[in-house]
């Protein structure tokens, strides 16, 4: 009898239930368990997990990874995918091993190129992957005199930290006041350059931001597959242009993808995004990690996250060639179950009296009634996602 695979994903984005539907669909004859913990008890990720719990809070990345530590060994982890906390979690491979626990993350020397972004351009940049002109701002003046240089070169101004994940903190420069314009309709990127300035002046901080052109559609993100020899097993591109969305294999988005995935070791899955600035395109961002619409590979025929968790542990999928690409696409959001409220002192991972959202139905326990809806039911053809973010 071929044993299940006991997969775990740390505190991660709502629209990783579609990376764990994927992996229940896996093509092999092996079952897969889903462990999943969170600071947000409404995350919809713990009630689709098998078993799930709430993440302590406060915790330093140090003892994260010893909380991390104690939960393979307690819930007998397969293979962790760590979000939070990804660069101190890597740093104990070893460690992890050790409990029988594989990491489907890159090792730490290839999380750490990727943390500061202006370290990661002027690396990028080393291995001839084209990267937009960038400034790094840490004062009111700084910020003026890159803004002032980007105008100069018919550019828009755009700013974000030098350190982050997402849009987070992405915001474009306008020379227009503050006026009814701003506040008409739904809620913009764009802020006066006057307000940043003022507020970076009253700041009580030095801010840390990267400023750089606007750059424009498409947006390409390139998901790899990358093995521990450094070697690309899988690369497509997912194209972003306003609401229409499709795929790509076209060599100007997956060439620069494969040499930075390769050159700098991003073992496992990972995500390198382009923008166009021009008409060339150009590096925006590097993730470490799984993007939130991996699934949408679906489309392609492709189960990216189960070809992962295979190379984790130790069974090599090979080269994937995609034996199609989807027809363009749009995402929309889809609801999903969560697990219902409990009191402060009650364990997530244990049912409520009366629920059957509380935890997945298994094989002992009484089907759900008619009348309530499965933690794990059937998703609609074409993946759903409900995630937005400023493009950078």
């Amino acid at each position: 009898m071929v044993s299940r695979v006991r997969v775990w994903l740390n505190r991660t984005y709502a629209e990783n239930v579609f990376f764990m539907d994927q992996l229940r669909r896996n093509p092999s004859d092996r079952a897969v368990e889903i462990h999943a913990t969170h600071g947000d008890p409404d995350s919809p990720v713990l009630a689709a997990a098998d078993t799930a719990e709430l993440e302590p809070e406060g915790l330093s990345p140090a003892a994260y990874v010893e909380y991390a530590l104690a939960q393979c060994a307690r819930r007998g982890i397969d293979v962790f995918v760590p979000r939070l906390h990804q660069a101190a979690v890597v740093a104990h491979r070893a460690e992890f091993e050790a409990v029988g626990t594989a990491l489907l993350a890159p090792p730490p020397e290839a999380v750490a190129a990727f943390q500061d972004k202006v370290i990661a351009y002027e690396a990028v940049q080393a291995l001839g992957v084209p990267v937009p002109p960038w400034w790094r701002v840490r004062s009111a003046d700084e910020l003026l005199a890159a803004v002032d240089a980007l105008e100069v070169q018919g550019h828009r101004a755009c700013f974000k930290p030098a350190s982050g994940a997402g849009g987070v903190g992405f915001r474009v420069i306008t020379r227009a006041p503050f006026s009814m314009a701003q506040l008409n309709g739904f809620p913009s990127p764009q802020v006066p350059l006057d307000l940043v300035l003022e507020a970076v002046r009253r700041a009580e901080e030095p801010v840390d931001w990267l400023v750089m052109p606007r750059l424009e559609q498409p947006e390409v993100s390139v998901d790899c597959l990358t093995g521990q020899d450094n070697r690309i097993r899988l690369a497509i591109g997912r194209t972003k242009n306003g609401r229409r969305r499709g795929f790509t294999l076209h060599e100007q988005w997956l060439e620069p993808a494969r040499r930075i995935a390769e050159g700098f070791g991003l073992h496992y899955l990972s995500n390198i995004q382009f923008r166009m600035l021009g008409d060339r395109p150009v590096l925006m961002d590097v993730n470490t990690r799984p993007a939130g619409g991996l699934h949408q590979l679906a489309l392609c025929g492709v189960n990216a996250p189960w070809a992962a968790v295979q190379l984790a542990l130790g069974d090599d999928p090979g080269e994937i060639t995609p034996p199609f690409l989807g027809q363009d696409y749009t995402v929309v959001a889809g609801p999903r179950p969560l697990r219902p409220v409990t009191l402060p002192h009650q364990r997530t991972d244990q049912p409520l009296p009366g629920s059957e959202l509380a935890a997945p139905a298994s094989a002992t326990s009484p089907a759900p009634s008619p009348t309530t809806p499965s933690p794990r039911s059937p998703l609609p053809a074409v993946p759903s996602q409900s995630s937005s973010r400023f493009p950078a």
